[in-house]
């Protein structure tokens, strides 16, 4: 047999072994690594350790990076340092110039962000869609309306971006048929120029046509809903507010952010929703929205609007930082609620401290004078604002000191000093003057302001009202009559009463005489009770202050169903004994509620918190805060 033959299979070629290989990437170029490392950079040391590396490899000139690290910066918050290599950019092109516009709009430096662009033209460098885009975001309407017509001649008009960018220009400057037109024109619209044509309604007050426009989105972010909270929140609406919040709090997919919060803040603060803010408290303190300055100073401002005044300093005394704001605002929730003593206090500490007040700051101290009748210390404030620390006085510092001395009955004066006022005084301070006169019984004065007002026809229905209640006071029926003929021929409208009040996270309405409530039986049944109450007590109806010519009975039935009285009754039969009642009502508390609150208080035990239009009773064991001095 021949001998077995070993067959041996030759090894490959080592160029074969090589080809067998999975590809590799080509290596990074030394640009590519760098623009990486400026796109990972999380912090500004990051940033600037990258840029030191960048310049050690000679790569300064390189357009790429500098563009790169020019944005980088700015998003960065280092706008110097974008703008150094902005500057030092040779030839800088559409990119830079649009990247360092709207670094600059970013930041709300709208003057330089249009004087960038200015300066873009003149280099001759053509701008692009994102550079309108940019510049639009710091125009006011003026420029706007030419930046308009150069995108359309240089053929953006259509572009989607720069539409939405002068919608909100349009907006912004109040021309809101233009804005309404434009985004009619719009061949497609995107969820940013919805929001931006919402915006405008609500900031013009127009929440009807915002809704619809809000209704009809195929789809909302938590900035579409944000505006519509804030929109009721700002034009007047703050139940419907409260209640889109909760709309948009059964969308598991949104989550409120800062600007929410703010926004229900006020709302709740408005409508003196507690329960409700106390949950937003609450839901800031276990979510991951940061509590900031602002949210501590709104929560102050939100739990001193809505009675609890206790919570609010819990709030102040906590805060790591205190800025003239939150001081102000501690001291305003001292004031409205007839603190003034405690109010001067903090006024004194903010002083100490080395905080400087400013104009709000004295409205705030000198509300608190005027609340409590410190017409001293009221005169002093008024002058070391100007003196000391050189604050020019505005209406609203004349408004506060020309209440101080009316209600405190010093009238003459209040009208040397509204006659003599620097800035025209306007219908508020009348109609303070006004309500003193009525206050005082002096009919002569009180005359002679209205009649003025009606001359000059600046006259709201709390004039006409006024008026009508001093000529009432006196028995003068046929001016009462004149008064109010007056009104119904010039349609003025006078304003309903309305108390609301707050019970398991839902607020309750209730005007005179309201059926309404789905428990109006249980209502009056408890006013019924209340009334037993107040007659054991020896209480007498204070029917002269019914400013109707009725007689005795006739009158105190309709004191028996006022707004406050059904918000009361309410509050007795929808919470525990014991448990503290707040009530809100939008204008003045009347002298008979008040005396029938501060009964109640007693025969209850319970306490009564009532925020009227000019500020805050407390109701406690037959007495009230303000000592009967409001």
């Amino acid at each position: 047999m021949p001998a077995a033959t070993l067959l041996v299979t030759p090894p490959r070629p080592a160029t074969a072994r090589r080809r067998s290989r999975a590809p590799t990437s080509p290596p990074l170029t030394l640009q590519e690594t760098f623009s990486a490392l400026i796109d990972k950079s999380q912090t500004l040391s990051d940033l600037l350790q990258v840029h030191a590396a960048v310049l050690r490899r000679g790569l300064r000139d390189d357009r790429i990076l500098n563009f790169k690290l020019q944005r980088a910066y700015s998003s960065l918050g280092c706008l110097d340092n974008s703008v150094s290599i902005f500057k030092s950019t040779l030839e800088p092109n559409v990119f830079n110039w649009t990247a360092i516009i709207y670094s600059h709009a970013q930041l709300g430096l709208h003057d330089r962000a249009m004087a960038y662009f200015i300066d873009m033209l003149c280099s001759g460098v053509g701008p692009n869609a994102f550079t309108f885009s940019a510049v639009l975001k710091s125009s006011p309407i003026r420029p706007g309306k030419s930046l308009h017509c150069l995108a359309f001649k240089l053929g953006f008009g259509s572009d989607m971006y720069v539409e939405t960018g002068l919608v909100e220009v349009y907006a912004r400057g109040g021309d809101v048929p233009s804005a309404r037109r434009l985004f009619d024109e719009m061949p497609q619209r995107s969820l940013v120029s919805l929001t931006s044509m919402i915006t405008c309604y609500a900031k013009h007050g127009e929440m009807g046509k915002a809704r619809w426009l809000f209704d009809e989105m195929p789809e909302r972010d938590v900035v579409c809903w944000n505006v519509m909270i804030d929109g009721y929140a700002q034009n007047g609406f703050p139940n419907e507010a409260l209640v889109m919040f909760r709309s948009m709090m059964s969308d598991a997919k949104l989550r409120p952010n800062e600007v929410t919060v703010l926004a229900v803040l006020s709302a709740c603060g408005q409508m003196g929703a507690l329960e409700m803010g106390r949950w937003l408290h609450s839901f800031i303190e276990n979510s991951k929205i940061r509590d900031n300055l602002h949210l501590e100073t709104a929560l102050i401002d939100m739990y001193s609007k809505c009675g609890s005044l206790e919570d609010a300093r819990l709030v102040f005394e906590w805060m790591n930082k205190k800025d003239v704001v939150a001081w102000n605002s501690m001291i305003s929730g001292y004031a409205m609620h007839g603190f003034s003593r405690d109010a001067l206090a903090t006024f004194d500490e903010m002083r100490r401290l080395g905080i400087n007040p400013n104009d709000v700051t004295f409205i705030g101290v000198l509300n608190a004078c005027g609340h409590t009748g410190m017409v001293r210390e009221g005169r002093m404030l008024f002058n070391m604002m100007k003196d000391k620390y050189g604050i020019e006085p505005k209406v609203e510092h004349y408004g506060c000191l020309v209440n101080l001395l009316g209600r405190a009955g010093h009238l003459e004066e209040a009208y040397d000093l509204v006659k003599g006022m620097r800035p025209e005084p306007d219908i508020v301070i009348w109609s303070s003057l006004l309500g003193a006169c009525r206050l005082h019984d002096d009919l002569a004065l009180g005359e002679e302001i209205a009649e003025l007002l009606l001359e000059q026809n600046p006259a709201s229905s709390g004039t006409y009202a006024l008026l009508s209640n001093i000529y009432a006071n006196s028995g003068n029926w046929i001016e009462v009559a004149r008064i109010r003929g007056m009104m119904k021929s010039k349609g003025v409208v006078k304003e309903k009463g309305c108390s609301s009040i707050e019970v398991d996270n839902t607020v309750h309405e209730f005007l005179a005489r309201d059926t309404k409530h789905p428990r109006c039986q249980e209502i009056y049944l408890m006013l019924e009770e209340m009334n037993g109450w107040l007659k054991a007590e020896g209480y007498r109806a204070e029917t002269d202050k019914v400013l109707h010519d009725l007689g005795d009975a006739e009158k105190g039935r309709s004191l028996e169903v006022h707004s406050e009285r059904l918000a009361i009754a309410f509050g007795l039969i929808s919470s525990q004994p014991g448990t503290t009642i707040r009530i809100v009502k939008n204008l003045r508390v009347c002298s008979d509620c008040h005396a029938v609150s501060k009964v109640l208080s007693r025969v209850t035990g319970r306490k009564i918190i009532m925020r009227d239009r000019n500020r805050f009773h407390h109701f406690v064991d037959g007495s009230c805060s303000c000592g009967d001095f409001w």
